[in-house]
């Protein structure tokens, strides 16, 4: 995993470094079909249903937060009828070149996600995992 995080790699290949035990957890890759009654072409990266609900499991890399992937992630987890939690998969740090000093990705992730679990924000997602790798 730590390879796949390096500048210029995608989130693609931090997926296909975990992917084996993703799968072992009972999670399907590009799940099609949760998203059926939106006109929008949503799909979350992996998902496993659990009795009544599921999770959706997000990997993003190098757009986590410059394009607000996280909170992508977190608007598919609300509007999913099919999973009401959600595991995002960040970086620590984020390096797009060499030369720049690391973005703090995860700390900033976890700062954005927090806010929607404050008293009287609601939506329908019961909780929210944050993984760094």
């Amino acid at each position: 995993m730590r390879l796949a995080n390096l500048p210029g790699m995608s989130s693609s290949e931090v997926q296909a470094s975990f992917l084996p035990y993703a799968e072992g957890l009972g999670f399907r890759s590009e799940a099609k079909g949760l998203f059926l009654e939106y006109k929008n072409n949503l799909g979350p990266d992996y998902y496993r249903p659990i009795g009544s609900s599921g999770i959706l499991l997000e990997v993003e890399r190098g757009k986590t937060t410059t394009n607000n992937m996280d909170l992508l992630d977190f608007w598919k987890c609300h509007l999913c009828r099919s999973a009401d939690y959600l595991f995002l998969m960040v970086p620590q740090a984020l390096k797009h070149n060499d030369a720049m000093t690391p973005k703090k990705e995860y700390n900033a992730v976890v700062k954005r996600i927090e806010t929607f679990f404050v008293e009287g924000n609601h939506t329908n997602v019961r909780e929210v995992h944050i993984f760094g790798y």
